[in-house]
């Protein structure tokens, strides 16, 4: 979260930084009733106008999310005009002289090649545009020039092409944070993968093996188990979205129990605890059912040398902003420092399918603080719990589009 921090700094400094600046070259001595100091209303004003810009950014540099923003990156610098360019082409002019779009792209190639920003004249044989110059600032993201935001004016202004600068900074940051969001996409479908390889062997032989031990003696429940297991492989191999509600991970699971049971009979039992309106929830896809995998293996393989019976309790409870998620077996339970050392990718989780991947999963979609909890010691069961936001800026279950 750190690296989030400093880049939420870089962020908001340079505008507040202009801010600042538009409210001291308009202050005066008395407040403006009861609303603060032209400065504060001017800082106000611009934070103000940076957040409703910053939204759009966030989803990269494109043709909609240029138009979405221009208007209020025009507003941060009261400039004439303003447009938005990729390496390629204007995608978004907004405000007076759209006409010299062709000009503008080709003064772009060498502030485009180097990287550093510069002012010149335009040339207009219309009386009636009011733009005259431009001042041309790099949108840069790790040392790579994506685009430009080109300010336009009546006349040359110093103050003006450091403002742009400025704004530009900022815009470079926001599109450098969409980058951080693509990447960590990237790798929580990459995460998916992996898990999906690390639960398939294990789970489909099995469910196989337990089907063909039914074909001769019980047909009828050998086709039962058959379209369970469908339902299941096709849930966990789906190829859209990365996250999923509740309510269709619990439909998933009680697949998989369906397969369980057969194979193992009455020394497994299950109680499940849910309250209704936390359905809905949205989670990371193949979040839940790893963790109950591993309680499967911990309360009935984890005894393979003394067998016995194993209960396991799924709950998941409405907690104000949040759902509680909790598994909880009664088997074998874990050394403490080896789990540590599971999640921490330190050894490999032979008795703790996809833990650690699903601990890493949570902490990149909603932050450090909602990793697992894990409640365990060797023979006294496991207990792991899990918190789920019931909002979260980005997490949508798959065929659900967010609000703008």
């Amino acid at each position: 979260m750190s690296g989030f921090l400093a880049g939420l700094c870089v962020a908001v400094l340079p505008v507040l930084a202009l801010g600042v600046w538009i409210g001291r070259r308009t202050a005066r001595a008395k407040s403006l009733a009861g609303l603060g100091t032209p400065v504060e209303h001017a800082t106000f004003e611009t934070l103000h106008t940076a957040s409703l810009a910053a939204p759009p950014l966030r989803a990269g540099l494109t043709e909609e999310t240029a138009r979405k923003s221009a208007r209020k990156l025009r507003s941060l610098l009261g400039t004439d005009a303003l447009c938005l360019t990729d390496q390629r082409q204007v995608l978004v002019w907004d405000g007076d002289g759209g006409h010299h779009r062709s000009e503008i792209m080709e003064r772009l190639a060498g502030p485009l090649e180097t990287g550093r920003g510069e002012a010149f004249r335009l040339t207009c044989d219309s009386l009636d545009c009011s733009v005259r110059w431009a001042v041309v600032a790099p949108l840069t993201v790790d040392d790579r020039v994506h685009g430009a935001l080109v300010a336009c004016a009546p006349r040359e202004s110093a103050v003006l092409v450091r403002a742009a600068g400025e704004v530009a900074r900022w815009v470079s940051v926001q599109l450098e944070l969409a980058d951080l969001d693509q990447s960590r996409t990237r790798l929580i479908e990459a995460e998916i993968k992996a898990l999906r390889a690390q639960i398939s062997p294990h789970f489909i032989f099995n469910s196989l093996a337990v089907i063909a031990s039914f074909v001769r003696t019980d047909p009828e429940r050998a086709r039962e188990l058959l379209l369970e297991f469908a339902d299941f492989t096709r849930y966990s191999f789906r190829r859209h979205g990365d996250f999923t509600t509740l309510a269709e991970e619990l439909h998933a699971i009680d697949h998989y129990l369906a397969l369980v049971r057969a194979r193992f009979g009455d020394r497994l039992s299950v109680t499940l605890q849910i309250a209704p309106e936390v359905l809905p929830v949205t989670l990371p896809f193949l979040c839940l059912q790893p963790l109950v995998e591993n309680a499967v293996k911990h309360g009935l393989e984890g005894k393979a040398v003394s067998p016995g019976k194993c209960h396991i309790q799924i709950t998941a409870q409405d907690a104000g902003a949040e759902a509680l998620v909790v598994i909880e077996d009664d088997g074998a339970g874990m050394d403490p420092g080896l789990l540590r050392r599971i999640l921490a990718r330190e050894v490999s989780p032979s008795g703790g399918i996809g833990l650690s991947n699903v601990d890493d999963r949570l902490r990149q979609v909603y932050g450090d603080d909602y990793g697992l909890v894990i409640e365990t010691a060797a023979g006294a069961g496991m207990k792991i719990s899990v918190r789920l936001p019931k909002y979260q800026p980005g997490v949508h279950p798959a065929g659900r589009l967010p609000r703008e």
